[in-house]
């Protein structure tokens, strides 16, 4: 596949969720912000596990069964055993997607092949825990420890969706940046333009990565760069807090407050007040802060990537 820009991502997904009728019951459990809200801004790499390996649509439902941690992967109404098989296929398809470099993917919760957390596994007295993970998953997550992951499911947790695709789109600015075969001083840039949006998510996390760029020093070598990409996605995994986010906003405003009148740091004090309490969404301080950027051509700030972290379209800041 050819490179792709950061504005339009590349994102594997469980097929079914985008209308494919592939699953056991030959169904499908199509998502509406996947397909219709993500949909425009994503390149798709659609994936079903138990077709690819050669189940027929529909099919007997599979269950995990056995341990937690050593769980198989069986014909509920048979009892045939098909982990090896899984398990063959799967190593063979995520090699594949490594390939692609996706900038994440988006997993059916609960499967057996593709569930992420809690899927059900049957132990012998037929009483199922919630401690297993689909053997296809499984095998992602151990391949691709980096790649945002996450389940459709969880994506109905305003705060969760926002995170995940904050790092999707982070990931792709990592990859379009690492194409251009960058020099110190682009690795210098590239870390400014993140500073805010990596202190949202851990200040602790931001000042090693200053510290790696500083090392690099006139040299930027690959081992130095594979390094900051490891840390930079570790970063924001790291889920944001309110009291954070505060920390910022009222970052941002130091920049420009000598320039306004009472009245204005009057009012954007008390937006970034009625955030920190919950009565508005980020969007709302975040706004008239981008207008008081503009308002004073602050480019430092007008390249910020926390000022706009995804595509506004999908409005994940109205939520949060």
């Amino acid at each position: 596949m050819p490179p792709i820009s950061p504005e339009r991502v590349r994102l594997g997904v469980s097929a079914c969720l985008l209308g494919e009728r592939v699953r056991y019951d030959g169904g499908h459990k199509r998502d509406q912000f996947l397909a219709d809200v993500l949909g425009p801004f994503v390149e798709w790499v659609p994936v079903c596990p138990e077709v690819e390996m050669g189940l027929t649509t529909p099919r007997d439902n599979l269950r995990l069964v056995g341990a937690d941690a050593a769980a198989r992967l069986v014909v509920q109404r048979t009892g045939e055993d098909l982990t090896g098989r899984m398990e063959r296929y799967a190593r063979e398809k995520v090699a594949e997607l490594e390939g692609l470099e996706l900038h994440g993917y988006v997993l059916k919760r609960a499967s057996p092949s593709c569930g992420l957390f809690r899927v059900r596994v049957y132990h012998d007295n037929g009483i199922p825990s919630t401690g297993g993970r689909g053997l296809f998953a499984a095998a992602l997550v151990r391949r691709l420890p980096l790649l945002p992951v996450e389940e459709e499911g969880r994506l109905m947790d305003a705060s969760i969706r926002e995170n995940f695709i904050e790092r999707v789109f982070g990931a792709a600015r990592w990859r379009a940046f690492r194409a251009t075969a960058p020099r110190p001083r682009d690795m210098i840039a590239f870390h400014a333009a993140q500073k805010f949006a990596l202190l949202a998510h851990s200040p602790a996390h931001y000042q090693a990565l200053g510290r790696l760029v500083a090392r690099a020093g006139r040299t930027l070598t690959d081992a130095a760069l594979a390094e900051y990409a490891q840390l930079f996605m570790e970063t924001l995994a790291v889920r944001v807090t309110r009291p954070r986010q505060v920390n910022v906003l009222q970052h941002l405003a130091g920049f420009f407050k000598n320039d306004l009148g009472a009245d204005e740091r009057a009012e954007l004090g008390e937006v970034i007040g009625e955030y920190r309490k919950g009565l508005v969404p980020l969007i709302v301080p975040l706004t008239l802060v981008r207008h008081y950027v503009r308002r004073y051509a602050i480019g430092y700030l007008a390249d910020q990537v926390y000022l706009n972290p995804h595509p506004k379209e999908l409005m994940l800041r109205n939520h949060v």
